[in-house]
């Protein structure tokens, strides 16, 4: 390269340089640009969904999930054992998804003192009863006092006792896996088990064989939850 080509170089240089810093300023600015306009474009009820775009579920026992506990509010005007609206950022108690996220699954169980701990779903929330130490450490949730599911087919929230649960069939829960459609009223879950496959049982069934199934067979994600150490 003689002198003249080497000064053409060395003076082009920074020009290309600065252009392709330009460049990359452009991108990142468009970029935040759109995900700001996303955020502000949506109801604000759902930009936490913009900023949390996937609903993930960590299987964690141990300490509470932040958010997973919401104590009794007596300017709700609700009685302290009636069933809640889920708070936009509740956290299931057993493996920290949203349940408002997808309502028609979502339960619910409140103990004496008044807390209540939301859950994705049924199967989450017999986990819970099954063995509440396991995901309340250092906390404690206390006597349930009151147990509440969402009717599948829209009828709100009903007890747990009054509810009736389809067993095997072939719908998904929000864990992306088998779970428990609730309904309140029998004929309801009859029709779902006729055109989606199950067993249609009372809240009194679901334990012996089938609450071991729920507890160490049922993924979350693709992880199971641990089965306990022989003694």
């Amino acid at each position: 390269m003689d002198a003249r080509t080497r000064v053409h170089a060395s003076a082009a240089t920074p020009f290309c340089r600065l252009g392709m810093l330009a460049t990359g300023l452009l991108l990142l600015g468009g970029a935040i640009y759109g995900w700001h306009a996303a955020g502000a474009a949506a109801p604000a009820g759902d930009r936490l969904a913009v900023a949390l775009a996937e609903d993930v579920c960590i299987v964690r026992p141990g300490a509470p999930f932040p958010g997973a506990v919401h104590p009794y509010d007596p300017a709700s005007g609700l009685e302290m054992l009636a069933a809640r609206p889920v708070p936009a950022l509740a956290r299931c108690a057993v493996c920290g998804m949203y349940p408002a996220r997808q309502p028609q699954w979502a339960a619910q169980v409140i103990v004496a003192s008044g807390d209540a701990w939301f859950f994705d779903s049924p199967v989450d929330m017999l986990l819970f009863i099954a063995d509440s130490s396991r995901f309340t450490e250092g906390q404690g949730a206390g006597e349930i006092a009151a147990r509440y599911v969402t009717d599948y087919a829209g009828g709100g929230w009903v007890p747990a006792a009054q509810a009736w649960f389809v067993h095997g069939s072939t719908a998904n829960g929000p864990m992306r896996g088998p779970d428990l459609p609730a309904f309140a009223q029998r004929k309801d879950a009859e029709t779902f088990a006729r055109a989606r496959g199950g067993e249609v049982l009372g809240f009194d069934a679901l334990d012996g064989g089938i609450a071991e199934l729920l507890r160490y067979g049922h993924g979350h994600h693709g992880h199971s939850m641990p089965a306990p150490v022989a003694g």
